[in-house]
């Protein structure tokens, strides 16, 4: 099981992270909200243990960011704001949990277990942008009730764009996080413009409403109408 903390504070960070890989769990921390959302809509996780009190990007934005994409991971909120209307906007925001410090690290690793065990139903996975939907279970796609048939790069391609959605992604960050490649130049923009007319053909050609946009000069966009 993999599990993420964006936590900032050193102290706390370090012995959650400490427990948990103790007790044999993947642990992955990040100490600001940016890098944190960032990992968790462009890597796998099982679970997030969630600061609200970060810098920059605070937990709650975080919170409504990940729910918002349609990403359904159970998130266990950790924070020092122990007033009832914290908690129930925590809770309404999209936490799964909430654990209040300080806190003993034996009730934090059953609530963690309690999380996992739930486990997370197949649909919690799949992500969406009105009729699109994109399950990286199966690794399928469906434009309403038609499934649009992928290549396995056409398809990462795809779940990339739609974690990203509502952002602009760059080629140098399709480049560096989809073709792997450590720099960007012209031969790998000519292919990643090819497979992203490939990719609008096959999602938007005969759809309603496009989906994938080129916004000139600096990258592309998933969206709802026009930028």
């Amino acid at each position: 099981m993999r599990i993420l903390i964006i936590e900032d504070d050193p102290k706390v960070a370090g012995a959650v992270k400490a427990g948990l890989t103790a007790e044999g769990y993947e642990v992955v921390l990040s100490r600001t909200g940016e890098d944190g959302f960032f990992r968790v809509t462009t890597e796998p996780y099982d679970l997030i243990v969630l600061d609200l009190g970060l810098p920059g990007r605070g937990g709650l934005e975080i919170l409504a960011g990940l729910r918002g994409r349609g990403l359904g991971l159970p998130v266990l909120v950790l924070t020092a704001r122990d007033g009832i209307e914290d908690r129930v906007l925590g809770l309404d925001t999209g936490a799964d949990d909430y654990l209040v410090k300080p806190f003993a690290f034996a009730e934090l690793l059953a609530r963690v277990r309690a999380l996992l065990r739930r486990g997370r139903p197949e649909d919690a996975l799949r992500v969406r942008l009105a009729d699109l939907e994109v399950d990286p279970i199966t690794r399928t796609a469906r434009r309403g009730d038609l499934p649009i048939d992928l290549t396995a790069r056409e398809f990462e391609l795809l779940d990339y764009l739609l974690r990203h959605q509502g952002q602009i992604v760059s080629r140098e960050m399709l480049a560096r996080d989809v073709w792997k490649e450590p720099s960007r130049g012209t031969p790998i923009d000519n292919v990643i413009d090819v497979h992203i007319a490939r990719l609008r053909k096959k999602v938007d050609q005969g759809a309603d409403a496009r989906l994938i946009h080129t916004i000139r000069g600096v990258g592309f966009l998933m969206s709802e109408g026009e930028p």
